[in-house]
């Protein structure tokens, strides 16, 4: 299995702190993610079905007619390499690991980044994590195009992308050889919900569909992502509140040596070649972040409104030499 942030269980009993007693920096995840409401007796009742509201709660809000609603992105990441023969495919070398692990696992051949003559298939994280670096609409477009003359794909993961949705190429998603995956994890602070969604044109949506079965939501998460799809004050208000708690943690970091190299609404990024010493200095106070071995790096998320102290305080504890 791959390393990702959260394993909070994990970090408790290697570090012998009790679960509560944690600050979980480690995800990139809303910490003050959307309410969950009440929910209806039916939606834990009744098999899921596909006139309860979502699609169309989901197309509004994504700007495209052409989406299937599946258990989160990563069973989408899981599903495509399955749905292609065997071809060469171009990952990021800094990116979420689960993309080039799923399209190894199912025989094709992983190649470089950089060289779009030689792939079949160009995986983009947009914004990357974790990086941050972000890609214009303009270049993405042009590389579809180029792909999609031979029959290849250009899948755009977008799982970062809800506070800044004008950048988002969703809109653009029925032309063909575009796949564009998003999901309520990460802006929602709904990752256990597990509800995510492809675009595409409706022939891959259809192979998706068809490959995942039915009911791949259930009642209760269908339920949710249709009301938090909706509720555009929300939305609106949360955009900007993570602006602005970004900035802080940039400049938080920046006062303690540690400026960042990218990032997002959600996360920070640090290079450092100290890493693994301050990820294990914070762990030990109970802090826990992402520790990334290639390159050394770390990646920071936003606290709640009540933790900005104690990462203050944890930070002053590890003090880097350059």
């Amino acid at each position: 299995m791959l390393e990702h942030g959260g394993q909070l269980h994990a970090a408790a009993t290697r570090y012998a702190i009790p679960l509560n007693n944690w600050l979980d920096l480690s995800t990139g995840i809303n910490p003050n993610g959307w309410s969950v409401p009440s929910l209806s007796p039916t939606a834990w009742a009744r098999l899921p079905e596909i006139n309860d509201g979502l699609e169309k709660a989901a197309q509004a809000y994504y700007a495209t007619r052409h989406l299937l609603p599946c258990a989160g992105s990563q069973a989408i990441i899981q599903a495509l390499p399955k749905l292609r023969p065997t071809c060469r495919v171009g990952v990021p070398d800094i990116a979420y690991a689960e993309h080039a692990y799923a399209w190894q696992q199912a025989g094709h051949q992983i190649l470089p980044h950089d060289n779009l003559s030689a792939i079949d298939v160009l995986i983009v994280i947009n914004p990357n994590n974790p990086t941050g670096q972000c890609y214009s609409t303009e270049i993405l477009l042009e590389w579809r195009q180029a792909l999609s003359r031979r029959g290849g794909w250009l899948i755009v993961d977008e799982a970062f992308m809800d506070a800044t949705p004008n950048n988002s190429l969703m809109p653009y998603s029925p032309l063909p050889g575009l796949i564009v995956l998003r999901s309520l994890g990460k802006f929602f602070g709904l990752a256990g919900a597990r509800v995510g969604f492809a675009a595409a044109e409706m022939k891959i949506l259809d192979r998706l569909r068809e490959y995942l079965g039915p009911w791949t939501l259930s009642g209760p998460s269908r339920e949710i992502a249709k009301q938090a799809l909706i509720d555009k004050n929300w939305q609106q208000f949360t955009r900007l509140q993570l602006k602005q708690a970004s900035v802080r943690l940039s400049h938080l970091l920046s006062q303690h040596g540690l400026e960042p190299d990218g990032g997002t609404a959600l996360f920070q990024w640090v290079r450092t070649s100290e890493a693994s010493i301050i990820q294990e200095t914070l762990a030990r106070q109970g802090i826990l972040v992402r520790l990334f071995k290639q390159p050394q790096s770390l990646r920071f998320g936003l606290p709640r409104k009540d933790e900005w102290d104690r990462l203050d305080r944890g930070l002053c504890t590890c003090k880097p030499i350059h």
